[in-house]
């Protein structure tokens, strides 16, 4: 019966028990690799020491 299949997804065809999995996985580790990755770490540095440049050169007038 297809009834059976589907009591476990929502209207929207969600399935219930898949995201209650994904989120207990992601639970244990709030910045997994998925975060990590998108972010380019010699970037930021070079971004956070232009910014304390500016602002020690802004407070020096």
């Amino acid at each position: 019966m297809n009834n059976n299949q589907q009591s476990n997804k929502t209207s929207a065809g969600t399935n219930a028990a898949k995201v209650k999995q994904q989120n207990a996985s992601s639970a244990s580790n709030k910045f997994g690799t998925e975060f990590a990755s998108e972010t380019d770490v010699q970037a930021v540095k070079q971004q956070n020491a232009q910014a304390e440049a500016k602002k020690n050169q802004n407070a020096g007038q």
